[in-house]
């Protein structure tokens, strides 16, 4: 009986794991496609891992409190996901984050030329009085620039350390301004500060409806689970999932709920703004 629990433990969490694991496909040159896949590689293995140890230390908590293998193996399936969920939710905070911060950097730079600033000084001004989420990335611009001079290829850099469709737009914005000239740069990136304010409201409106979807989704889900762990200090209920078909019912019940709990995000998401100029 235990080889089997292990069995379908390592079963799931192998499944669990490949679902959130895979690697998205790459829009990268081929020159950073070998460096780029050993760091993505890398991260996998460390999700791999804290997955790991989250459904172990489920297991052992469960286990211990509940006197059920079974039920404790479920638990694990579950709680194999939970780096995974806190990962992306991270990410998600990151990116609103970012998403936000865009309006105010193209006001700065706005001000900036219509101060008289030169393209390149203005752009490289946004590492020190940007937004913070973006002056990382501005600052290593104006250092690209101090070192090579080159203000098209500083922007080709900048580009891909944003991969942003919004920077993607500002970036070649200046590009063209660059190289063409033209004295509406200042209204050009006013009205594209506009229509980001635009459509971060818009955006706000629907995550905050979607939320009220998402949150019951989840209550769903862990409902259940809820439930079987109240029941689980009655010896008789610990006895029946203790059997091969409790253990059965246990885990197909867990495999259920990653399966409903992934599609129901994947069904919820909002759809992702594509890079159009990369």
């Amino acid at each position: 009986m235990g080889a089997l629990i292990g069995l379908v433990l390592g079963l799931g969490l192998t499944l669990i794991a490949s679902w959130w694991l895979t690697p998205a496909p790459s829009r990268l040159r081929r020159a950073d496609t070998s460096g780029r896949g050993r760091t993505r590689r890398a991260v996998s293995w460390r999700r791999l891992g804290a997955a790991a140890a989250c459904a172990l230390g489920a297991w052992v908590v469960t286990a211990g409190v509940t006197g059920s293998s079974s039920i404790a193996l479920g638990v694990a399936l579950l709680g194999a996901m939970l780096p995974g969920a806190l990962g992306r939710a991270r990410r998600e905070r990151v990116l609103r984050e970012r998403r936000a911060a865009w309006p105010d950097a193209v006001d700065h730079l706005a001000a900036g030329v219509r101060a008289g600033l030169s393209l390149p000084e203005a752009v490289a001004s946004l590492g020190r009085r940007g937004p913070e989420q973006l002056r990382p990335y501005f600052a290593q611009f104006g250092l690209d620039h101090q070192t090579t001079g080159r203000f098209d290829d500083a922007l080709d850099a900048l580009k891909a350390r944003l991969a942003d469709p919004t920077g993607d737009r500002v970036v070649e914005a200046l590009r063209l301004t660059r190289h063409v000239g033209g004295h509406d740069l200042g209204r050009v990136l006013r009205s594209l500060s506009g229509f980001l304010r635009d459509d971060l409201r818009t955006r706000g409106e629907l995550e905050s409806r979607q939320s009220w979807t998402v949150n019951g989704a989840r209550v769903a889900v862990a409902a259940p689970w809820i439930v079987l762990l109240s029941m689980a200090g009655r010896p008789d209920v610990v006895e029946r999932y203790s059997t091969p078909t409790g253990t059965t019912v246990v885990v197909a019940g867990a495999v259920v709920c990653v399966v409903a709990y992934r599609l129901m995000m994947a069904i919820g998401r909002l759809p992702a703004e594509r890079r159009v100029f990369a």
